[in-house]
């Protein structure tokens, strides 16, 4: 059991109530099932839509081919292209699998599942082929790791009666490619290899995603594998005393490795892998994230203090690896707000959603994926990637990037992440429109939330109920909101205090009873860095207005503090006493020449 003085340790950096056990810690609040969620029409749905249609028709022999071509076996149909088939073979096929197994438990349609269980047998066929696909393969361990996920999720959310055999034998044919445990940087150059190329594998989910498969399937190796890859020399062990070390990491690859870090504490019940996540969130939070809520300008984390997230603004188009670093951030936030109910952590996902995860354009027939966000003071939308490495540029072709695997992946976990189910209740985490039906002690429940939220400032939840059932909703009050924002119950106004930034509502609950929210959203400005108080962003609520123009928009303090901003013609406008300005949220960016961050004078 954990004593009272680590609890108490604990507490200090995060309010997590912890049940310790012979299973490890248990987060006081769980995601819901995917079944569970139904997104209702939105962007969130579109791009559900669109992921699942495009990911139910992407050609199966395509798909399967560089792994049929690798071992020796016949391989019909045409070739995928890009890093699929050269730079980095077959790497994306697990998260095309966990997309699609978690499209197939969202929608229940047996086409999918059919879909999910043909690619598992079609891809285990290739373990027993002449060679090992995991020969001389530039990357085996990102390879590895995602088809571990991808086959767990084949199992339990579609249903394949074989993936977990399949798996056994995947971990059998890929460990001998690997490192045994997790590398330091010196010890990943130490190691033989053919170019530089070969040094840039990652290990970085390996313990999430392993321990995840011990968590499903009992079996102990995975457990003993989950440890040994655990980033503790260089990365947790610092990061848990609160040392910085995150300038110059690969961005995206850490943030990574901070769910791996919260699966150790789930699983190991050491305080410091919360401690470690807890800090560096708050790094990121303070010193290397833009207004959007992305972070990471060339793929990598800053020097705090020296003004070099507004540097990259004009040197770099390169400021956030959108499908990557989102999918990446909702499962971090996820965590982090199942393990205290804070609604910072809400907060934060939401601010990624609308600007930047809402903006990634659709993938492509022939693989184009949008890849980063922009921010440059001439920034448009692009599919265009180049790696940014004076030894190796890949500059063949650029199709099927690993944003084609993870964009997929966060369209399907849209819906888990709205709502969140505690012991007592509901939380109510994003806006959305969306239905959720549930059993709430022994009594089945729905929540029907319909709203047009960000853009107008209400949301209405109407509440179904078998029977009467006494339960919280616990709704989330946005750090921003302001003094106007309110809250009834069948009209009547509720006044309770916020617990973590959550707006508890308790009662019994009756078909047809309704809450309704107004959220105010005031218009506020936020400077790139301390060094640079001058560049700012205009935000509304929980969204930055991008000005379309081909240059900065420049005002005085003053013009900036009368400014107004209205809807108008599909979209929103800046009044200002020298003209008007016109916005677009990110989302609907389109082929437009916008400005993330506008000139201020003294």
């Amino acid at each position: 059991m954990i004593s009272r003085r680590q609890v108490l340790r604990l507490a200090a950096v995060s309010p997590a109530v912890l049940a310790r056990g012979e299973e490890g810690v248990k987060p006081p609040l769980e995601v819901f099932d995917y079944s569970e969620v139904e997104l209702l029409d939105g962007p969130l749905r579109r791009q559900f839509d669109e992921n699942h249609e495009f990911f139910s028709k992407l050609s199966e022999d395509r798909m399967l081919k560089i792994y049929r071509q690798r071992v020796g076996l016949p391989a019909p149909g045409p070739d995928m292209g890009g890093w699929y088939d050269d730079f980095c073979p077959g790497a994306h096929f697990g998260q095309y699998l966990s997309a699609l197994a978690r499209f197939a438990r969202v929608t229940d349609s047996a086409r999918t599942r059919e879909r999910v269980d043909r690619l598992v047998r079609g891809y285990a066929a290739t373990l027993g082929g002449p060679r090992s696909f995991f020969e001389d393969l530039r990357y085996p361990g990102y390879t590895y790791d995602k088809l571990v996920l991808g086959l767990l999720d084949a199992h339990y959310l579609a249903g394949s009666a074989t993936a977990l055999d399949v798996l056994a034998e995947t971990t059998r044919a890929a460990l001998p490619h690997m490192a045994d445990h997790a590398l330091t940087p010196e010890e990943v150059q130490a190691r033989p290899h053919k170019d530089e190329t070969y040094t840039w594998d990652e290990t970085y989910t390996f313990a999430e995603n392993l321990f995840l498969a011990f968590e499903r399937t009992g079996e102990r190796r995975y457990f003993d594998l989950a440890k040994r890859y655990l980033l503790d020399r260089g990365f947790f062990d610092p990061l848990a005393e609160g040392k910085d070390v995150l300038p110059g990491l690969h961005a995206y690859s850490h943030v990574n490795a901070l769910s791996s870090g919260i699966q150790g504490y789930l699983k190991l019940g050491d305080a410091k892998y919360l401690r470690a996540v807890t800090n560096t969130i708050n790094m990121i939070w303070g010193d290397q994230s833009y207004a959007t809520g992305g972070w990471g300008p060339n793929e990598a984390f800053v020097k705090p203090g020296t003004g070099a997230l507004a540097e990259r603004l004009r040197s770099s188009h390169r400021h956030f690896e959108t499908g990557c670093g989102c999918y990446a951030h909702f499962k971090l936030m996820r965590y982090m707000l199942a393990l205290t109910g804070d609604a910072r952590y809400s907060d934060s996902m939401e601010r990624v959603l609308y600007n930047a995860a809402l903006g990634i354009l659709p993938i492509l027939e022939d693989g184009s994926t949008f890849y980063y966000s922009d921010y440059h003071n001439s920034a448009s939308k692009s599919y265009e990637r180049i790696i940014p490495d004076a030894q190796y540029r890949w500059d063949k072709d650029d199709h099927w990037p690993c944003c084609s695997g993870t964009f997929p992946q966060l369209a399907a976990d849209y819906g888990i992440s709205v709502y969140m189910r505690s012991g007592d209740g509901v939380y109510v985490n994003l806006y959305i429109p969306s239905r959720l039906r549930w059993v709430q002690g022994g009594k089945r429940c729905a929540l029907l939330q319909e709203t047009d939220y960000p853009a107008g400032n209400n949301a209405t939840l109407a509440l179904t109920a078998a029977a009467p059932a006494e339960f919280t909703v616990y709704l989330r009050m946005p750090a921003w909101a302001g003094k106007g924002t309110s809250v009834s119950v069948n009209g009547r106004p509720v006044r309770t205090e916020l617990i973590k930034g959550f707006l508890p509502v308790r009662r019994t609950w009756r078909t047809g009873d309704r809450i309704e929210l107004q959220i105010e959203q005031g218009v506020r400005h936020e400077p790139v860095d301390a060094q640079n108080p001058g560049q700012v962003a205009v935000m509304r609520g929980p969204q930055v207005m991008f000005a379309i123009a081909d240059a900065q928009p420049v005002l005085s303090r003053r013009q900036l503090m009368g400014m107004r901003i209205e809807r108008a013609g599909g979209g929103w406008v800046a009044r200002t006493d020298t003209g008007d300005i016109k916005l677009r949220t990110f989302g609907a960016i389109k082929d437009q020449v916008y400005q993330t961050y506008w000139k201020v004078t003294a």
